[in-house]
């Protein structure tokens, strides 16, 4: 038992950064301990976690343990009403717009609409900025000549979207539904309500699992979908990443920053920019990395506690080999976090991405989508932000009629 809430994070971990500033908000004391600043803070936040590599881990004061909580996981751990921290919601009072998802599509939205005066709530369950938030550096975005990091460019938004009056709540979207009188009724997972004229969908997308033996018993325990969030845990480690697109090839340079060999895993070839391809040869040319091509993974191996090998195949020769290694990253393209939509009138398509008209509005009249989410878009942050406007003007038209 301790007085105090012990809070074991990095400074460079977005979940961290949200719990934290959760409890700020609530004025609740607590320690925080930077596991990057002692091998023994390291190791005594495996041992609290089980071995596990997940942050923040929170101990609470009555000794219970919570591992990367939502907020309202946190809010109910601490025996705390999530209604009474949320100021400004009322559960029937009509607002005219809520956006579900707080990435760049749905903040450069909440810039245009709250200009417009149009009342805005941003739903989010996770990190603000989502996906772009845990991206180490983003290169191809306009306006920054020396790239900026996916934290700064949400930070940045978030900012501006507040600055004109959003406002962002820590929940989770489970339902959505039409009201006889068109009014959109939307069920959070702390099992209160709201209710808005209008709905935007921009929830982006999440990683895709390999699906092998070992994949979920080890999540956590050497399996990693994150490289921003999850990199620093294996310095001067060997580590294996699987992929061969764009995202796969860029957190494989990313990851060099720590481990001392990375076997990149590749199921056919190489499908990367020019720019990428040439920087990672860089790294083959140095001995940093090792690139397995036509080779797919058959399992991740361990002990029952951390991940120790990996087994694979090479698809032409057939030849099986088991590789030793220290982590495991998984980069193989991305769901549509659209989960929340089954059972609505929502239309998804093959791959459960929403699909939407001309004017980004779905089968639902007065819910529109935007950025990652929406069927056929192009997953690039730039593209996002222009959806998410867009979106915001149709919105608009929407709600003046």
């Amino acid at each position: 038992m301790s007085d105090k809430i012990d809070l074991y994070g990095a400074d460079w971990c977005p979940d961290c950064h949200r719990s934290r500033e959760l409890l700020d908000s609530l004025s609740i004391e607590y320690n925080y301990f930077d596991i990057d600043s002692s091998d023994e803070l390291k190791n005594k936040m495996l041992q609290i976690s089980g071995g596990k590599n997940v942050i923040p881990t929170i101990v609470l004061t009555d000794g219970q343990i919570l591992q990367e909580p939502s907020n309202p996981e946190l809010l109910k751990a601490l025996n705390l009403n999530p209604e009474e921290y949320k100021q400004d919601k009322a559960e029937k009072e009509i607002r005219d717009l809520v956006i579900v998802g707080a990435g760049p599509a749905a903040l450069s939205a909440a810039v245009y609409t709250t200009r417009e005066r149009i009342d805005t709530v941003i739903l989010e369950k996770g990190v603000i900025g989502g996906m772009a938030a845990v991206t180490d550096l983003i290169d191809n975005y306009p306006g920054f000549e020396e790239g900026i990091s996916g934290l700064d460019l949400s930070d940045k938004l978030e900012k501006q979207a507040e600055r004109f009056g959003a406002k962002v709540e820590f929940n989770e979207v489970t339902g959505l539904k039409l009201n006889p009188n068109k009014t959109k009724e939307i069920s959070l997972v702390d099992g209160s309500k709201l209710v808005a004229r209008s709905v935007l969908i921009a929830t982006g997308s999440d990683y895709k699992k390999v699906g092998v033996p070992g994949e979920a018993e080890y999540v956590s325990k050497g399996v990693h979908y994150c490289a921003t969030c999850d990199g620093a845990f294996y310095r001067d480690k060997n580590i294996a990443v699987i992929g061969g697109g764009n995202s796969a090839i860029q957190e494989t340079i990313f990851l060099t920053r720590f481990a001392s060999h990375i076997d990149l895993i590749v199921r056919s070839s190489v499908k990367a920019s020019d720019v990428l391809v040439e920087k990672i040869n860089e790294f083959v040319a140095q001995g940093k990395i090792t690139i397995h091509l036509t080779t797919v993974p058959l399992s991740f191996n361990g002990d029952g506690k951390m991940i120790n090998s990996i087994s694979l195949e090479n698809t032409v020769s057939h030849e099986k080999k088991t590789m030793p290694i220290d982590g495991i990253f998984v980069f193989v393209g991305l769901n549509p976090n659209t989960k929340f939509l089954q059972g609505t009138n929502v239309k998804l398509d093959n791959r459960g991405f929403v699909e939407v008209d001309s004017n980004l509005e779905t089968a639902i009249e007065g819910v529109f989508a935007a950025g990652d989410v929406r069927s056929g878009s192009t997953m690039q942050i730039a593209s996002a932000v222009g959806e998410g406007a867009t979106a915001a003007l149709k919105i608009r038209e929407y709600l003046e009629k």
